[in-house]
């Protein structure tokens, strides 16, 4: 049983709200990015005890299915998200399998709840595997394609980030220390500015954080011969591309990122600790669990600003 204390607000809730989430069911408790505290423990649990600090791994497996039996616990064939297929931690007290917890002693409850969303972008980059000296291309600086950057940054590849939004690029490259960004204007400029920062070798990585079926349609043409596409965003709708004359001549790799593993969380945690990953540009916008009725659908304003809204229970 744990006291949930701070809970991050990501695209999944906003989806959830608008009616575009292709997961969501009704009704639901949302919140799946959670700083909690644990207050008992069931028998038998040694791993956390009454006291501890935790962030949460939301992605609730059955441990039992042929990609849980090969640690693809990520995607498990009966997978459940907090929040999305089950009720998730908007609420006080919330009972949780120990094993989904992960001790953060030294983090903040809100850096606790932002460890999820980290997650996010580091399971992708695992899957994209670029190396130092690569060019990556981030297409989306949204906070799913700002935790990919965290990553990517990591990694030690040359990290472009692509994007329509004029402010989310400023805030790329003032808050986050990256310095390619192309502003995407429909208008062809994207693929010339593209191959001018990459001297024409276009990028080893390519990992579209949009959830738009038209920008993931697209973005294979930035990919280098033998490069790798990454999708972290999620359409409901048909995502098209030219086979023979992009996918089969460069002899690309698609690949589907979803969710993260245990790991991931002991991971970011880690690098939060250690000063590696700076959390403060994340958090944006606060409120409390009372004010947060009122304050949702500002949230999903573009002109708000939001980059992470994260609400207090305490």
């Amino acid at each position: 049983m744990v006291r949930v204390h701070s809970v991050g607000i990501c695209g999944t809730d906003y989806g959830g709200y608008l009616g575009k989430m292709p997961f969501f069911s009704y009704p639901r408790i949302p919140g799946h990015e959670l700083g909690v505290e644990v207050v008992a423990v069931g028998e038998n649990v040694e791993n956390v005890q009454p006291g501890d600090r935790c962030s949460v791994e939301p992605y609730i497996n059955c441990q039992q299915c042929y990609s849980c039996e090969r640690g693809h616990t990520n995607c498990c064939e009966h997978h459940q998200t907090l929040g999305v297929h089950c009720d998730g931690g908007l609420q006080p007290l919330y009972a949780l399998p120990a094993r989904k917890l992960h001790l953060a002693a030294n983090l903040t409850y809100a850096q606790s709840a932002l460890v999820e969303t980290l997650a996010i972008g580091c399971h992708a980059i695992d899957r994209g595997a670029p190396q130092p000296g690569d060019n990556i291309l981030v297409i989306g600086a949204g906070p799913i394609g700002l935790s990919v950057i965290e990553f990517a940054k990591l990694s030690g590849a040359r990290t472009i980030v692509a994007d329509m939004n004029a402010q989310r690029l400023a805030f790329v490259r003032e808050r986050m220390g990256v310095t390619d960004t192309i502003e995407v204007k429909g208008d062809g400029s994207t693929m010339t500015r593209l191959t001018k920062l990459t001297d024409n070798k276009l990028c080893d990585v390519v990992v579209d954080a949009t959830g738009s079926h038209r920008s993931m349609s697209s973005a294979l043409e930035f990919c280098a011969f033998q490069g790798r596409l990454v999708y972290v965003g999620i359409s409901q709708d048909d995502v098209q591309f030219p086979h023979a004359a992009v996918m089969h001549r460069r002899e690309l790799t698609l690949l589907a990122s979803r969710n993260a593993l245990s790991k991931d969380f002991a991971r970011i945690i880690t690098l939060i600790e250690d000063g590696r990953i700076d959390t403060k540009p994340w958090i944006t916008h606060r409120a409390s669990f009372d004010e947060m009725i009122g304050e949702f659908p500002n949230w999903l304003k573009p002109e708000s600003g939001v980059i992470k809204a994260v609400v207090d229970l305490d």
